[in-house]
């Protein structure tokens, strides 16, 4: 991101994103992360937690926040199970994420999400950018909703997210069938279930590294059922990027 468009994003968006209060430059924990470039008030700001300290080699979850007992080593016991598993194994190579799933973000997410106000994108704009360039995938994927979920909201989040990032180019390869809310959903319900991913595009990506874009990362059953069918029709391998690790 360049000064040209840092200062163009700060006159777009002269007041916090969130609140509405008159944003003013402010020290934070997130702007010496990402830089001073923030759309929201200090206060705001403040709010966020980026990720940092010891995290999972796989998923990004913070090991401190777990006992002994659920990590093994510099991996989490969830990742450790997903990779003894032989369906699983060797399906997603690494997850990032940009904060942690805090009661703050949870609100900022569902505002966008289901209250359909697209502008709060921009609060991810500077870090999905950067985690983007250290991460040099081939291809960009967005998690895809289903038509009737698409319907619902209006346009999908996870390409909305590319969008307001500077217009970052996306493949949408995948196509996907109505369920319940995963969120609804138990780890071990997730798995049971069939593959709600299809494969929906005539292009290749034989040999290429393929980024799955989506907003939460929970379980990780969501992103490595889109990474199995990506998986399949010969991506040399799968990472994702999430705006929250839950």
């Amino acid at each position: 991101m360049n000064m040209i468009t840092d200062l163009f994003q700060q006159l777009r968006y002269p007041d916090c994103l969130f609140c509405h209060q008159k944003r003013q430059t402010e020290a934070s924990w997130t702007a010496l992360v990402y830089g001073d470039h923030s759309v929201l008030c200090g206060d705001c700001e403040e709010k966020l937690e980026p990720l940092s300290g010891e995290l999972c080699a796989t998923c990004s979850r913070p090991l401190a926040m777990l006992a002994p007992a659920y990590r093994k080593g510099h991996i989490c016991y969830d990742c450790f199970r997903w990779e003894e598993d032989p369906e699983w194994k060797g399906v997603l190579r690494i997850n990032e994420s940009l904060f942690l799933y805090n009661e703050f973000l949870k609100e900022i997410i569902s505002q966008y999400k289901f209250r359909g106000d697209y502008a709060l994108a921009n609060i991810f704009k500077r870090g999905i950018n950067l985690k983007i360039k250290q991460l040099k995938p081939d291809l960009i994927v967005p998690i895809p909703l289903s038509k009737e979920r698409l319907q619902e909201r209006g346009f999908n989040q996870a390409e909305g997210i590319l969008i307001e990032a500077g217009g970052l180019t996306f493949s949408s390869l995948l196509t996907r069938q109505h369920s319940e809310k995963q969120s609804k959903k138990a780890r071990d319900e997730r798995l049971l279930q069939e593959n709600i991913f299809q494969w929906s595009s005539d292009q290749s990506i034989t040999d290429k590294s393929v980024l799955i874009l989506d907003d939460i990362y929970t379980t990780g059953a969501t992103i490595r059922h889109a990474a199995k069918i990506l998986k399949y029709y010969g991506a040399k391998e799968v990472l994702s990027l999430t705006i929250a690790r839950g």
